[in-house]
């Protein structure tokens, strides 16, 4: 058993991929054409890190209650973990980058942390060894 997938609900598609494979360094998996269950026209795109198993599906947000919830997926707590080996090198990448590290980088007694938000808003650690 496995977990294949998580969502994470983006205003569109193509700013999302842009994030998640030219600052974040994954790899588009899949974006394939595909249709609501009503049978409007979507995306199917799934990103992932190099080497991973488990992927993030990128559904843009569809009404006003999925709108809702784009960079508030888990209720303001960091609800996404990304794990490097060279903390020091992806973190300043990422700042050149422009992305916004909510507070600096500390050390804990599981290694170095860093808390960002992804291009929809959500919060993630940035995480690296000790």
């Amino acid at each position: 058993m496995r977990i294949d997938l998580v969502t994470v609900v983006v205003a569109d598609y193509d700013p999302a991929i842009a994030f998640f494979t030219g600052i974040l360094g994954f790899e588009l998996v899949e974006d394939e054409p595909s249709l609501t269950n009503d049978g409007r026209p979507k995306r199917w795109v799934v990103v992932r890190p190099p080497g991973a198993q488990t992927g993030i599906l990128l559904a843009r947000a569809d009404g006003e209650r999925q709108e809702a919830v784009v960079g508030d997926q888990v209720a303001g707590r960091v609800g996404f973990f990304l794990q490097v080996d060279d903390f020091d090198a992806v973190h300043r990448r990422m700042v050149d980058a422009g992305v916004e590290f909510v507070k600096p980088p500390r050390t804990e007694s599981y290694g170095r942390v860093a808390v960002f938000r992804d291009i929809a808003g959500n919060r993630w650690d940035l995480l690296g060894p000790a």
